[in-house]
């Protein structure tokens, strides 16, 4: 049962996480985001520091995920969730959606969750309904 409540507790996080980066509320971010995690776009990889610079500055604005499937199973005081999304985002000035499997690493610290890897994979077949 408590397996149950950690993987409720990761998917309303993962949630959350969505809405602040849509806000781009960086200092909740900042708390979440571990200081080693890493961030893999269509775009290349990096890490917390440089994410952080993006969100702020709006580099990327992460206006919308809308997700369709999430899953998430934990290995001791790690959580591996999956999002099936579409984005709604902005790029270079550039509005564009796309759909994704986003691959979330949350990995427990001192009772709370921290984001250690976040992964974009483009989505090639068609949106499902």
């Amino acid at each position: 049962m408590q397996n149950v409540n950690l993987e409720q507790e990761v998917i309303t996080l993962s949630r959350e996480k969505w809405r602040w980066m849509s806000e781009r509320n960086v200092d909740t971010l900042d708390a979440l985001f571990h200081e080693k995690a890493v961030f893999v776009h269509m775009g290349g990889s990096w890490g917390k520091e440089r994410e952080m610079e993006i969100i702020k500055g709006g580099g990327i604005h992460y206006k919308q995920a809308d997700i369709h499937e999430v899953s998430v199973n934990t290995i001791e005081n790690t959580a591996v969730l999956l999002n099936r999304i579409t984005l709604r985002a902005v790029v270079g000035g550039d509005e564009v959606i796309n759909p994704f499997m986003v691959t979330e690493v949350y990995v427990q610290q001192n009772g709370s969750w921290k984001l250690a890897s976040l992964s974009f994979t483009k989505l090639l077949t068609p949106e499902q309904h």
